[in-house]
């Protein structure tokens, strides 16, 4: 498989986030329309979870956000209050920055053990390769939650 193109674009995904996160006001971000179950906020910070637990903790290996806000944002969890500014910026650089240390961890070949993830979209993840194409999905889902939500809350 060739990772650089799904690293790429998930830069590219996350960079576009991180523009959201700093350019819509914070009721925006924590606003909850009717017909949908999260907000901005709650979106931008599952996908940094979600790809910490694809491709990290499947792996055997330690995750590289709060281990706290995988209980805050994993599937099945509902916003909560908008976290301070600091914690917003803390989520922005992590957006860009958890890319970079993928793409380097990747390239070291550290992902060397995967636990075999049957997940609620009916894919089956077995390998670090198959985490990486899924999450990218996963990722772009998410982005086009966030941006129908800007639509609405703007």
């Amino acid at each position: 498989m060739k990772a650089e193109f799904i690293f790429q674009t998930m830069q590219r995904h996350r960079r576009n986030l991180v523009k959201i996160l700093e350019n819509t006001p914070e009721p925006a971000l924590a606003d909850i329309p009717e017909g949908f179950r999260n907000n901005i906020w709650w979106n931008i910070s599952h996908i940094l979870v979600v790809q910490q637990l694809l491709c990290y903790k499947l792996s055997g290996l330690p995750l590289n956000i709060p281990n706290d806000w995988v209980g805050m944002y994993s599937k099945g969890t509902f916003p909560g209050e908008l976290p301070d500014r600091e914690q917003r910026a803390l989520v922005a650089g992590l957006l860009v920055d958890t890319v970079g240390k993928l793409e380097q961890d990747y390239n070291s070949g550290i992902f060397k053990d995967y636990t075999t993830f049957k997940n609620s979209a009916g894919f089956t993840l077995n390998s670090i390769d198959d985490a990486l194409q899924f999450n990218l999905y996963h990722e772009g889902l998410h982005l086009g939650t966030v941006l129908s939500l800007l639509k609405i809350v703007r």
